[in-house]
């Protein structure tokens, strides 16, 4: 993770819709979801999320599959899990409260 893949991977989910489908997505797991789930899921109409997931999927949050007609959405937990990586390490210097936060949540 550099810092423009951190700022594109921030930037995709800083709005409510966005956040709202990463945190879809997030409880999805492994399986993933289809557009049209997800759509109802966070209240927004498939051709909205579509944009949504498009930009996601540019940031390298999110990737998709299809079969047949169906696409099916999953959360890339590794590029996730390199921006917390990239936040607590570089930006934060591993600062020990910080890395607290990370581990146990009544440590904040």
């Amino acid at each position: 993770m550099n810092e423009a893949m951190a700022l594109a991977a921030f930037a995709s989910i800083s709005s409510k819709t966005r956040l709202r489908i990463f945190k879809c997505l997030v409880e999805a797991g492994s399986d993933g979801l289809a557009a049209g789930a997800i759509a109802t899921a966070v209240g927004a109409t498939p051709s909205r999320t579509s944009f949504h997931l498009a930009n996601m999927s540019e940031a390298g949050l999110v990737s998709s599959s299809r079969q047949a007609r169906q696409i099916t959405y999953r959360l890339d937990f590794k590029s996730v899990g390199a921006l917390m990586r990239y936040m607590l390490e570089d930006c934060c210097k591993n600062n020990e409260t910080v890395r607290a936060c990370c581990v146990a949540k009544d440590r904040c």
